[in-house]
């Protein structure tokens, strides 16, 4: 999963960063909502990435 994780850290925090002032600026500067959004983004990428690993697992085991 680590693995998955660094090859798309930084489009992903970079994706992560431009949502979450979208979204702060585009809700009247609420930052608590704000701070909610890049937390659930966060949880987001790591379940993600522990997905695709698991995906690559997977599809390795099962190649003839």
């Amino acid at each position: 999963m680590l693995e998955q994780y660094k090859r798309t850290f930084w489009r992903m925090q970079s994706m992560i960063c431009f949502a979450t002032l979208a979204v702060y600026f585009g809700l009247h500067r609420l930052w608590a909502l704000s701070a909610l959004f890049f937390l659930v983004m966060q949880m987001g990428s790591v379940i993600g990435a522990s997905w695709a690993a698991r995906l690559v697992r997977k599809s390795q085991g099962l190649s003839f």
